[in-house]
């Protein structure tokens, strides 16, 4: 029976080495050269430079604007708010107080009918896009303490406008750092 046992325990340790290496540090480094070699950008976060290359934000995660002359992103589950160590969305079920409280002190602060995404949360906490009538919904607020015709701006959130990939897939959106990137380069 001894003579058994280490007889199999032989290939088994061999080919979990083998594997480990393979898996745990071969393959993984593959993928990495390869995300750094095609899509650089992609596999380094995609990081967004503002004026003088200085690092702003991502392109894939929200950040708060809460000056009146931009445009404001969706609220943030997320912690304190758009924090990626703390992603999630909130639980809060459509019978929560806590969310209808919430809900409805956005809405009042809004004032006119507002789309839903101006007053509720993505699924991660972390969204950067807006769609585009939240955005029409700011231009009016941002054009007031821009001093800006908000014609203009609402120009600019339809030139910012990103469509569906193929025409068919997601919905169109606005990437909200972009847009107020735009912002500042038109009337910093």
């Amino acid at each position: 029976m001894g003579q058994d046992f280490t007889s199999s325990l032989r290939p088994a340790l061999t080919m979990t080495f083998l594997f480990a290496l393979l898996l745990g540090i071969l393959y993984p480094l593959a993928m990495t050269g390869v995300g750094q070699t095609i899509f650089p950008a992609q596999a380094n976060g995609s990081l967004v430079r503002g004026t003088g290359g200085r690092i702003v934000g991502s392109a894939l995660i929200g950040q708060s604007f809460a000056a009146p002359g931009y445009f404001h992103g969706r609220p943030s589950a997320a912690g304190a708010g758009y924090d990626g160590l703390a992603s999630s969305g909130s639980n809060l079920g459509p019978a929560s107080q806590a969310l209808a409280d919430r809900v409805r002190a956005d809405l009042g602060s809004a004032g006119a009918p507002v789309p839903a995404d101006l007053v509720t949360a993505s699924g991660s906490g972390l969204d950067p896009h807006l769609s585009p009538e939240a955005a029409l919904a700011q231009a009016g607020r941002v054009a007031a303490a821009r001093g800006l015709p908000e014609g203009q701006l609402r120009e600019l959130v339809a030139r910012r406008t990103e469509r569906p990939l193929f025409g068919l897939l997601g919905e169109p959106r606005v990437n909200v750092l972009a847009l107020n990137q735009a912002l500042d380069d038109l009337h910093p």
